[in-house]
């Protein structure tokens, strides 16, 4: 018993003093983040979850305490999702706004909506679900310069609080926090880069795409989903926007292109679809890119040629396609959130025609 005891007091002082390495490294102090909101999730270094609060334009940096479990071995397949997590929350309805694998435990960590109140859940590698309590830990945060104003703007169907999309997307690359969003600028579809550990946050950059699909050149919308990839060994950006063009951006431009960037536009895949979620991911020696979508089904993009593709400076009318090759993934289908579980599989939010969500594996396709 003494033994247990004293091997008890070690382990966790053993993940106490990483903690406060993990907290002097990346300027973390001991505390309680406040969230108005919990919309976006990445993962950082070590155990470190970004956590994107729209609501507040504000970027929290948490140390899970996530160190154990093995990537490669998890498998997490849960059935009616939200409701699971109801019955942890003790909440009548559940929404989940974005799912985040740890990358190194294969941890799932889903960010909700609980009776209106944000929550952070963390799922290990064999379906165990758990709260990520707030209550004491170490953290930081940083927020965004020039964000919407919390207000609704504008009449009837085009009445939109512009804040709820300060921030749709996020991603850690290259010890940079990279942000999609909305700027209170006249033409505020932005970009920004954070240094990490978080400064002062810059305003960003404005970027300027060519919509194919509307036949003309846009800067007002959201970058609804990213990921930062090396291509052709350049750290670049691969962004989705509504209706649905996928636009290449080159991480070098956005501190050098001064206050607007201009994207490369290197396909359209399909106009009256939203794209929800997209990773990328190695098979066979190639390069890929998963999209899921509201519309068009989940599609395999390759990633072959992204650099030297041409960029789309013509409409691309009726619903069509252009650009970049892709094929739709039919065993994918309902697919509303999906994150890399390890080199081999994807995990997925899967929504049913009834409207019933489970959480699954699969494997990479």
């Amino acid at each position: 018993m003494l033994l247990n005891r004293i091997l008890g007091f070690a382990a966790a002082t053993a993940a106490l003093a990483a903690s406060v390495q993990a907290g002097d490294i990346w300027g973390l102090k001991p505390g309680k983040p406040v969230l108005k909101s919990a919309s976006t999730l990445a993962f950082g270094p070590e155990d470190i979850l970004f956590v994107g609060d729209a609501q507040s334009a504000t970027i929290f940096a948490i140390a899970t305490g996530n160190k154990q479990g093995d990537a490669a071995a998890a498998a997490i397949n849960i059935e009616d999702l939200p409701a699971v997590l109801a019955g942890e929350l003790k909440a009548t309805k559940v929404d989940i706004t974005d799912i985040a694998v740890n990358p190194r435990t294969g941890a799932a960590f889903v960010s909700v909506s609980a009776d209106g109140a944000p929550a952070i859940v963390q799922i290990d590698g064999v379906g165990k679900v758990t709260v990520l309590s707030l209550e004491n830990v170490s953290f930081s945060s940083v927020t965004l310069a020039d964000a919407p104003e919390d207000k609704v703007v504008g009449e009837g169907r085009r009445a939109q609080n512009r804040r709820t999309e300060s921030i749709t997307d996020i991603a850690f690359f290259e010890n940079k926090l990279l942000v999609s969003g909305l700027s209170s600028a006249a033409a505020p579809s932005t970009v920004r880069e954070l240094n990490f550990p978080f400064a002062d946050a810059d305003k960003g950059i404005t970027v300027e795409i060519y919509h194919a699909a509307h036949g003309k050149v846009e800067d007002y919308a959201a970058m609804r989903t990213f990921v930062p990839m090396m291509i052709d060994g350049e750290p670049a950006i691969l962004g989705a926007y509504v209706c649905t063009p996928l636009v290449r951006i080159p991480v070098g431009e956005l501190s050098k292109a001064g206050d607007r960037v201009k994207g490369t536009t290197v396909a359209e895949l399909g106009n009256r679809n939203r794209p929800l979620d997209m990773v990328a991911y190695s098979k066979g020696n190639a390069d890929f890119l998963l999209l899921s979508n509201s519309a068009r089904g989940v599609m395999k993009i390759t990633a072959a040629g992204l650099k030297s593709a041409k960029a789309l400076t013509e409409p691309v009318g009726g619903g069509g396609t252009a650009g970049q090759q892709f094929e739709t993934v039919e065993s994918m289908k309902g697919v509303v959130q999906l994150d890399k579980l390890n080199a081999t599989s994807a995990l997925v939010l899967v929504q049913s025609e009834a409207g019933r969500q489970d959480l699954k594996t699969v494997a990479l396709p």
